[in-house]
C-alpha cells in the first residue's frame, strides 16, 4: 500500500520531479515554492488554514447537474476557452473545477467540486515524503510544499466521481497535479478520459494517458511520442480554439502593430530594456505590451511610456490581441504558434537568459519564427517584415496544425465533436 501510495503522488508530481522544472529561473521557482523552508512551511500552513478550513465553510458552487453529465475539466482560463466549444455544442456536458481553482474571468462560469475532505488525508505527509525523498533526492525537501498540496486530490475525486458518476471526462491540462490526479482517479473508477490539447507540448510533459487524445498536429504527436508509451487512441485535429479566427487573418502586407508578449520566465528588469530600445527605435510602430494571464508581477516599467498599449490578458483572449498586431515579440511561448496562423509575423527572442532551453517548443528549429539573438538582430527583423510581410506567411504552422492547407482547415471544431461524437456511443 505504502509503495502504490507513493508512486501515485509521484505520478500526480511529474513535472515537480523533472530537470526541466528544476531549471526554472529562482523568481519563478519562488513564486510556485519559496527557497526558504520556512516560508514553505508558513505556506503550507496558509494553504491549510486559508484554503481547506476555508473550503469548510464556503458553499459548493454547482448550479448544474453534474450527475451522469460528460464532465469538461478546466484548470485556468486558456483551458475553458480550448474546451468552450463542446460545452457550446453538447447539452449534456458541464464545465467543472476544483474548489478554489482560479479560472480567470470564467471563476464564476463553472461548477465547482468540493475539497473538504482533502484535510482528513495528510496523515500521508510523513509517508510520501519519505518515500519520494528516497526515489528523488532532496528535490522532494525543495518542494516538499507542492507534495503537501498534492495529498488528497486523488482520494477526494475517487469519492466525487463514485458520487456523481459521469459518463465520461474531458480534460485540457495533462500535467497539473489536480488535473493528473483526477484522471488517476477516473482509471480507478473506469470512467473514461479524453484530452483535447490546449497549447504546445513539451518532451518534458507526463506520457499521454487518455482513451482518446485529440492532438493540433504532427509536433504534439512527435513530442508525446518521446515523452513515453501513448495510451488509448490519437486523432489530429488542429486547434479547435482558433476557427472563429482563421477567417480574420491578418492581410496586411507591411508591419505597423507590434505585440511584446512575456511569461513568467522573462525578467521584468530584461523586458523593460527590449521595451525601452523598440519604442526608441521604431517611434513610427505601435507598441501593445501583453503577460501571460497568470502573470500578477507589477509592470510598473510601463508608466515610463504613455505611447505602450496594454493588453488585459484577463478580459482580451489571445486572439483578440492578436488580431490587432501585424507582428509579435516574444521569448518561450505558444502564442508563436497562434500568432503565425493569424499571418501575424512572429519573432523569437530571449529577454534574458534563464534554465529553460533556447527554442523550448522547437518552433525556430522547425521554421515557424525567425530568431534574434540581439536587439540589432531583432530590430533588423522587424524592419524586414516593417517593408513587407509575405500573405501566405501563414503556411508555416503546418507541422503544428493538421488541418492547414486541407478541407478541415478552420473545421478543427467540427472535426473534434465529431471524433468526441462517435466516441462517447463506445464508453
Amino acid at each position: 500500500m505504502v509503495t502504490r501510495l507513493v508512486a501515485r503522488l509521484q505520478d500526480i508530481l511529474y513535472v515537480r520531479f523533472t530537470d526541466h522544472f528544476a531549471s526554472f529561473p529562482a523568481h519563478v521557482l519562488a513564486s510556485i515554492s519559496p527557497p526558504n523552508p520556512l516560508k514553505r512551511l508558513v505556506k503550507t500552513l496558509g494553504y491549510s488554514v486559508v484554503r481547506l478550513l476555508g473550503n469548510v465553510f464556503r458553499p459548493i458552487r454547482t448550479p448544474e447537474n453534474l450527475h451522469g453529465a460528460v464532465w469538461l475539466y478546466v484548470v485556468s482560463q486558456n483551458n475553458y476557452e480550448s474546451l468552450q466549444f463542446i460545452r457550446e455544442s453538447r447539452p449534456d456536458t458541464v464545465l467543472v473545477a476544483g474548489q478554489q481553482k482560479e479560472i480567470g474571468r470564467y471563476n464564476k462560469l463553472v461548477n465547482r467540486l468540493s475539497l473538504r475532505r482533502k484535510l482528513l488525508y495528510y496523515w500521508q505527509l510523513p509517508i510520501v515524503f519519505w518515500g519520494l525523498y528516497k526515489r528523488e533526492g532532496k528535490r522532494a525537501w525543495r518542494f516538499f510544499d507542492l507534495i503537501f498540496n498534492a495529498i488528497g486530490y486523488y482520494e477526494v475525486y475517487v469519492r466525487t466521481l463514485h458520487h456523481y458518476r459521469p459518463r465520461a471526462i474531458i480534460f485540457a491540462n495533462d500535467h497539473n497535479d489536480d488535473a493528473r490526479a483526477l484522471l488517476l482517479a477516473a482509471r480507478a473508477c473506469g470512467i473514461p478520459t479524453a484530452y483535447v490539447q490546449h497549447a504546445s507540448v513539451s518532451t518534458n510533459f507526463p506520457p499521454l494517458g487518455f482513451d482518446l487524445s485529440l492532438l493540433e498536429g504532427q509536433d504534439a504527436l512527435d513530442k508525446y511520442r518521446q515523452c513515453g508509451p501513448i495510451r488509448g487512441r490519437v486523432e489530429l485535429v488542429g486547434m479547435p480554439k482558433a476557427d472563429a479566427f482563421l477567417t480574420q487573418r491578418n492581410l496586411n502586407q507591411h508591419v505597423a502593430h507590434v505585440g511584446i508578449a512575456c511569461n513568467i520566465l522573462d525578467d521584468t528588469d530584461a523586458i523593460a530594456v527590449v521595451v525601452e530600445y523598440l519604442l526608441r527605435e521604431f517611434p513610427a510602430l505601435t507598441f501593445t505590451f501583453r503577460p501571460h494571464p497568470s502573470d500578477r508581477r507589477d509592470f510598473v516599467f510601463l508608466r515610463a511610456h504613455p505611447q505602450l498599449l496594454v493588453s488585459d490578458a484577463r478580459r482580451e483572449n489571445i486572439f483578440e490581441f492578436l488580431l490587432k498586431q501585424d507582428a509579435l515579440i516574444a521569448a518561450d511561448t505558444s502564442t508563436h504558434l497562434e500568432a503565425t496562423l493569424l499571418n501575424v509575423a512572429s519573432l523569437y527572442y530571449r529577454f534574458n537568459p534563464h534554465g529553460v532551453a533556447e527554442d523550448y517548443y522547437g518552433y525556430v528549429a522547425h521554421g515557424l519564427v525567425d530568431q534574434a539573438h540581439t536587439l540589432p538582430d531583432l530590430a533588423a527583423l522587424l524592419r524586414k517584415y516593417q517593408a513587407y510581410k509575405p500573405l501566405d506567411h501563414y503556411h508555416r504552422a503546418a507541422y503544428y496544425n493538421a488541418t492547414l492547407g486541407t478541407p478541415d482547415e478552420g473545421y478543427s471544431q467540427r472535426r473534434a465533436l465529431s471524433i468526441v461524437q462517435a466516441w462517447l456511443p463506445l464508453v
